[in-house]
């Protein structure tokens, strides 16, 4: 028994210790500073007639809520170096 808590504990320290990640997504991002800026992500989506509410970094990913351009809630995560959409379950575009 004291062997099956140990293991749950670590893995619950596992799940929550990874840089704080939904686990919606991740990217092999890199240096910070080879990432575009979030400001480019923003006006690149605001053209396709999107209405920004947040731009947060998220397991090494730009994480994106956002109105698309239905007016549909979404919570979208991009490449901080090619700003192409990460799929997720969702929003697999």
């Amino acid at each position: 028994m004291k062997y099956f808590r140990a293991c749950l504990a670590i893995a619950g320290l596992a799940y929550f210790s990874a840089s704080g990640a939904t686990g919606l997504a991740t990217c092999d991002s890199g240096a910070r500073d080879t990432w575009q800026p979030q400001e480019k992500l923003e006006k690149m989506l605001v053209e396709r007639g999107w209405k920004i509410r947040r731009i947060k970094e998220d397991g090494g990913c730009f994480e994106v809520y956002a109105l698309d351009e239905k007016g549909e809630r979404v919570e979208a995560y991009f490449h901080p170096k090619t700003l192409a959409v990460v799929p997720t379950s969702r929003y697999p575009h």
